[in-house]
């Protein structure tokens, strides 16, 4: 006679391909029942899209056929919820403000915007965060020059946390740390989005009135997962004024407005708005195209939060490891832009609060 234990032992024989644990480890089965041989049970995905999860099916059944019963039937039914996930508001207890920092596409600043907002935020007193969840191409260890050997830990309350590195004021913690970023990460979404949980779960943040996530471009299974995962206040989208770009800001916008995600979107940041010659800062050369993120933003019903200039000095900032948004008492104009930018995210935030 079959019975739910032999099952549950069976397929703990049974690894995901892409975490190397068994699926039982991982909370992956769920809802076993038996009658007689007649064995069913629920295989839990991460994503309804997961490449693996004929393989993993397939192998669950010929596990309870090699290791049970070969006369059993099984049937696997196939559900999308993570296992075993805290909810989104246990998981950063701590946190006032979650703030989403996304694109529809690579290549229009994102980071940099990310890494000089969170700077704008702490240069008002507020305590802030920055989690670098752009997992294929984290950038923000360069931009504060940080290396991966700062990173420790720490226990609390019988747990052990890793603690973020501090610069500027800024609680910091990035995949770019934990990993060898010489080599590429060939990780498939669901792999990558339980690595971004991992990161910002197991980082004790401490009390932050603000957590800047500067999430990875585009709109798929990454970018779902920590949207739904995070207990995430409100998200800014950033974006180029070229057409190109602006094609892709409708499709970030509407991923967020999706009633299944249903996080509000604060509104879109121009970046690269003009450029301005360190010798002529008067001018203003629009090779990008004129306030095309500032017509998307009122066609979508949405603030326009700022427009941050192409100048050489926001490279050479972040290349160097010091944000050009930080605080001095003279300060440039690309600084007073992000100033202005963190201004109009914290009036929005208040307009939901």
């Amino acid at each position: 006679m079959i019975t739910a234990t032999q099952i549950e032992m069976a397929l703990g024989h049974v690894n995901d391909p892409d975490l190397g644990q068994s699926l039982t480890q991982l909370g992956m089965i769920e809802n076993i029942a038996v009658d007689g041989l007649k064995v069913s049970f629920d295989l839990v995905l991460t994503t309804p899209a997961c490449p693996m999860k004929k393989k993993m099916s397939d192998d669950c059944i010929a596990a309870i056929h090699e290791l049970v019963d070969r006369n059993a039937e099984v049937t696997v039914n196939l559900t999308s919820r993570t296992p075993s996930q805290p909810a989104p508001e246990e998981l950063l207890p701590g946190v006032r403000h979650t703030l989403l920092v996304a694109s529809g596409k690579g290549g229009v600043g994102k980071s940099t915007v990310a890494a000089n907002l969170a700077v704008a935020l702490a240069a008002k007193g507020a305590k802030v965060g920055l989690v670098d969840a752009d997992i294929y191409g984290p950038s923000i260890p360069m931009m504060f020059g940080i290396e991966p050997d700062e990173v420790y830990g720490e226990t609390h309350e019988g747990k052990q946390y890793m603690t973020p590195v501090e610069r500027y004021g800024i609680k910091i913690m990035s995949i770019g740390l934990l990993v060898d970023t010489d080599k590429a990460l060939a990780w498939r979404g669901p792999m990558a989005s339980g690595a971004l949980k991992q990161l910002v779960g197991d980082t004790w943040w401490g009390e932050l009135d603000y957590l800047v996530c500067d999430m990875p471009p585009g709109t798929g299974d990454i970018q779902l997962t920590v949207a739904q995962s995070l207990p995430v206040s409100g998200a800014v989208i950033v974006s180029t004024p070229q057409q190109v770009a602006l094609a892709d800001v409708v499709r970030g916008v509407e991923m967020f407005r999706n009633p299944a995600i249903n996080i509000p979107v604060l509104g879109l940041v121009e970046n690269m708005a003009w450029f301005t010659p360190a010798e002529l800062p008067q001018n203003r050369y629009y090779i990008f195209g004129r306030e095309g993120v500032s017509r998307m933003a009122q066609s979508m019903g949405l603030p326009l939060l700022g427009q941050i200039p192409l100048v050489q000095s926001i490279a050479e900032s972040g290349d160097s490891g010091r944000p050009v948004a930080l605080w001095s008492p003279n300060p440039s104009p690309e600084c007073l832009a992000f100033s202005t930018l963190a201004d109009n995210v914290i009036k929005e935030l208040c307009k939901i609060a």
